[in-house]
């Protein structure tokens, strides 16, 4: 009678236990690598397309300037905002458009004026008449701002419009305003020499990211 013995862990079970494991985590590795390459691919081309914003050329005269808030300083707007006002208020006095929207609300709790309301109040102190200015105040996001600035546009009986922001922003709000049936909307987009491009930019590889997976559900 012959005898075998088999050294610890040696039996066929655990050979054939050791290779499935194996097999398992190399797939996992594999597949781990490749959404990080498809990752990095996705954010090369979200970056490309966020550069490419640029304002519309020629600009046809529109009804109102449409501009994107961003957050307040107290009962200031913030530099960044000051950017997109200041080249609104360019605009406006080239004749590209009639009206303002300005759209944004509350941007904190202990603050005194909603975004809308502190841009109406800077536009003023720079000579352009209130009752050009309408506001929307309620949205929190850009989507808001331009589904709800559409909605005081008809009210009002402004059809045609020019979307104010930063030049990273511009393509995700434009994207917006053509979902959500603007008449030909126009892009004015400015650059920023307040704002940091890595940081902003970085939040609106994320944000257009985002943007791209909510419009596959509209």
């Amino acid at each position: 009678m012959e005898w075998y013995v088999y050294q610890r862990g040696s039996s066929p079970i655990r050979r054939v236990t050791r290779k499935r494991n194996y097999r398992m985590k190399r797939m996992l590795w594999s597949a781990l690598i490749l959404l990080i390459v498809a990752g990095l691919i996705w954010c090369a081309v979200a970056l490309s397309r966020i550069n490419g914003a640029e304002t519309t050329a020629p600009m046809v005269k529109a009804d109102a300037g449409v501009i994107l808030g961003m957050s307040m300083w107290g009962d200031e707007p913030s530099p960044g905002l000051k950017e997109r006002l200041d080249y609104a208020l360019e605009l406006y006095r080239s004749g590209a458009f009639t009206h303002f929207v300005v759209s944004g609300g509350l941007d904190h709790p202990d603050n005194k004026y909603t975004e809308a309301e502190g841009m109406k109040r800077y536009l003023a102190a720079h000579g352009v008449p209130e009752d050009v200015i309408y506001l929307e105040k309620q949205s929190t996001s850009t989507y808001e701002n331009l589904l709800f600035s559409k909605a005081v546009m008809q009210q009002e009986g402004l059809s045609s419009a020019v979307i104010i922001t930063h030049d990273f922003h511009g393509r995700r709000a434009l994207e917006i305003a053509r979902e959500l049936k603007f008449t030909n909307p126009e892009l004015g987009v400015t650059e920023s020499k307040v704002m940091s491009m890595f940081k902003y930019k970085t939040r609106e590889i994320l944000a257009y990211t985002k943007w791209k997976m909510q419009q596959l559900s509209l």
